[in-house]
């Protein structure tokens, strides 16, 4: 009997330490492997890699435009077309066939600024998602643009690009063609990226294909405003879309449009969890461990009073 005693005592006691034990370590463990992630090994010579691509359906509703109306007429530009569209699809509203601005849908509407040709603008709205599918082609709006300006001054300017919305990642150039014709050169390009940056300002010579570029250092959805004014003061203005790629990060919440990607704030989130995983697993051992530990020292107790025991009977 004595011997069985003391058999558990010795058992408990290492397994006590060998729970706490482990508790620590599994906490370590998960808290190093959270904040250090093992750097992605580059590939090997000979090695293949591999490319998924998601499919998905196009957009299947169109956009419209409600604003301006139909045989509307204007004196100034740009102007301010706004409508209906699909939340968080891209919206490139087009005059006479001429791409003269996009903007992200928010809330299920959308609002841009657009130029103007002399004469008869038709204006249409086409939406596009992520991956650059076209929806349906909207609502036709055709309105008259009388301004004396570019008549008196010079000819009128036209800005336009081929992409409603470029990308690059973050921390890396991003490129834009944009297409100028018209009016008399120099001309001044003042450019906002969005972003909280000053505004961009370029001389141009000639008109032709201009390369504008920019970095942006977080990631998120930005508008980019474009205005080109020629010699004689004549303006054309332009609103594109830029995406900067890479992980959100919670300052550029606010630059972001919807939730395209910028989910924002999800590195505090996540350190709660490392936080919280190894705390819940050293709470879970304790209970064993307290409890082992009661059980080992009834058993010492018990021990000791068996062998003062058996010394007061050889005493005797």
């Amino acid at each position: 009997m004595v011997h069985s005693i003391r058999r558990r005592a010795y058992l408990a006691i290492p397994v006590a330490l060998v729970l706490s034990v482990f508790a620590v370590l599994l906490s370590t463990h998960t808290t190093y492997a959270q904040f250090n992630p093992l750097p992605t090994p580059p590939p090997k010579p000979g090695s293949y890699g591999l490319e998924a691509t998601k499919t998905k359906e196009p957009p299947t509703t169109a956009a419209r435009i409600t604003i301006p109306g139909n045989n509307a007429s204007f004196a100034e530009a740009p102007i301010t077309v706004r409508g209906i569209a699909p939340d968080g699809l891209m919206v490139q509203v087009y005059n006479n066939g001429v791409l003269v601005g996009s903007v992200m849908s928010s809330g299920g509407s959308f609002e841009q600024q657009v130029s103007l040709f002399a004469g008869t603008n038709v204006l249409y709205a086409i939406v596009y998602d992520e991956l650059d599918q076209a929806g349906p082609v909207s609502n036709e709006v055709s309105i008259e643009y009388t301004n004396t300006d570019f008549q008196a001054f010079g000819e009128q300017i036209t800005l336009t690009s081929a992409f409603g919305r470029r990308s690059a990642a973050v921390n890396s150039e991003l490129t834009w063609p944009l297409q100028l014709s018209g009016g008399s050169g120099p001309y001044a390009f003042s450019i906002d990226w969005g972003d909280g940056s000053e505004p961009q300002l370029l001389s141009q010579a000639a008109g032709g294909v201009i390369n504008i570029s920019h970095v942006y250092k977080n990631a998120g959805i930005y508008q980019v405003n474009i205005r080109v004014t020629d010699v004689n003061g004549v303006s054309a203005f332009l609103q594109l879309v830029a995406v900067a790629n890479g992980r959100p990060d919670a300052s550029t919440s606010g630059n972001t449009d919807g939730g395209g990607d910028g989910s924002g704030g999800g590195s505090g989130s996540g350190q709660q969890e490392v936080l919280w995983i190894p705390s819940a697993a050293s709470l879970a051992m304790l209970p064993p461990a307290f409890i082992l530990g009661r059980m080992s020292q009834v058993v010492s107790l018990r021990n000791k009073m068996l062998k003062e025991h058996e010394n007061v009977k050889k005493n005797r």
